[in-house]
């Protein structure tokens, strides 16, 4: 004798944690799939880190010994922290490109078809391109103390400086994702990477804003790049540059808001822009 047992649909779905682990396990694998391109092509990130360490060495070397910092303190510790969180907003550049290259070529598509969740994929590229800028960021780290670079502070305080730039890296990972889905032809990623100079430039990175003009100075202050290298500077016991003002006081408290903002605005755009996709 059998008996006839009957399931119900409800209970035969996936829960919301059940959707939330396969789409963090299928973008961790999708992740490896980039992971795995930058190993067999690795040009890319050698000439990226080749350049910001171009940089740290034109600015510490050839242009520091004519920059005073207020407040006093060595301009080569002040230009790191700078550098570093510089280096997170320029891999905006290289996430954009990634993501429209593969919409383009229809990668993207390919992977929509596949019975995976839809963010997989943007988390794909998220942790993938984190986990480049985290390597980028240690190399850096590493060269700086080569060249004479010291944080003087302790190991929890550098490790939320790390945090903390990673964190700004994150969030400008979804902007990356939504501008490379959204806009997918060459001129649109060259404009990206034109205007990144300016918001870069326009920071606290190379010179403190009390420098600099009064509007303009309190544009630099604002800028989510200014907020994270003030607050690394700070937490890594390197001179800020800020002696008033509401960034002396609050620069950890604003490098972790800012993050926040711009991922609360940009992660749903990017999830709009992928549901969207046409080729």
């Amino acid at each position: 004798m059998t008996t006839a047992t009957t399931h119900s649909p409800i209970a035969a779905e996936p829960g919301l944690r059940d959707r939330r682990s396969n789409a963090l396990r299928e973008g961790l694998l999708l992740a490896g799939r980039d992971v795995l391109h930058w190993v067999r092509e690795p040009w890319g990130f050698v000439f990226g880190l080749a350049f910001n360490l171009m940089l740290i060495l034109m600015f510490g070397f050839l242009f520091g010994g004519a920059i005073d910092i207020p407040g006093g303190g060595d301009y080569l510790a002040f230009l790191l922290p700078g550098m570093f969180a510089l280096a997170m907003l320029f891999g905006l550049e290289s996430t954009m490109a990634a993501m429209a290259e593969d919409a383009k070529r229809g990668i993207t598509d390919r992977f929509r078809s596949l019975p995976i969740a839809s963010s997989s994929v943007a988390l794909g590229r998220a942790f993938a391109d984190l986990a480049n800028s985290a390597v980028s960021l240690v190399v850096l780290m590493i060269g700086g103390l080569v060249i004479g670079w010291r944080p003087t502070t302790g190991p929890a305080e550098i490790a939320l400086g790390v945090v903390l730039l990673l964190w700004l890296r994150f969030s400008l990972l979804w902007v990356g994702i939504f501008l490379g889905l959204r806009f997918r032809g060459t001129g649109a990623t060259t404009a990206v990477q034109v205007l990144v100079w300016p918001i870069g430039f326009l920071s606290t990175v190379f010179v403190s804003a009390e420098t600099m003009p009064g509007w303009l100075g309190a544009i630099a202050m604002w800028n989510p790049v200014s907020a994270t290298a003030t607050a690394a500077r700070e937490l890594f016991g390197n001179p800020t540059g800020v002696t008033s003002g509401w960034l002396a006081d609050y620069a950890v408290l604003a490098a972790s808001a800012w993050p926040l903002a711009i991922t609360l605005v940009f992660a749903p755009l990017a999830a709009t822009a992928y549901r969207r996709l046409r080729r």
